[in-house]
């Protein structure tokens, strides 16, 4: 199941508050994950907790982490469906789950890459 919230969202800090300032997520991605008030959620929630979360803001991808790469996929292609996502500088460890959601790719960096939804013009 996919949740959309913000930071303002009842029960945002339940489902996300212990992910933000994770090390172990920022040694996985080299991100910094932060709560910030223009950012809207997509959370898949699995089995009881979140396994998967992508943040967006004006039209750009800002956080991406998952345990489950399939259920980061789904969320991608929802995200890819619903907003036109412009170029965006996200994780390179998610890079397969990218192109499987239709975003187009960029090298940009060793810990990061560019991408952009198929549709933004």
């Amino acid at each position: 199941m996919i949740i959309n919230m913000n930071n303002k969202s009842e029960n945002f800090y339940v489902y996300l508050g212990k992910l933000f300032g994770s090390r172990s997520i920022e040694s996985f991605t080299r991100d910094r994950i932060y709560d910030d008030n223009d950012k809207e959620w997509y959370i898949y929630y699995d089995k009881d907790r979140p396994s998967a979360f992508v943040s967006v803001s004006n039209n750009k991808i800002k956080n991406v982490y998952s345990e489950n790469k399939k259920n980061l996929v789904a969320i991608l292609k929802e995200i890819n469906k619903e907003e036109k996502i412009s170029s965006s500088i996200v994780p390179k460890v998610f890079i397969q789950q990218y192109k499987e959601a239709g975003f187009s790719v960029k090298e940009h960096s060793v810990n990061f890459i560019e991408i952009r939804g198929n549709d933004y013009a």
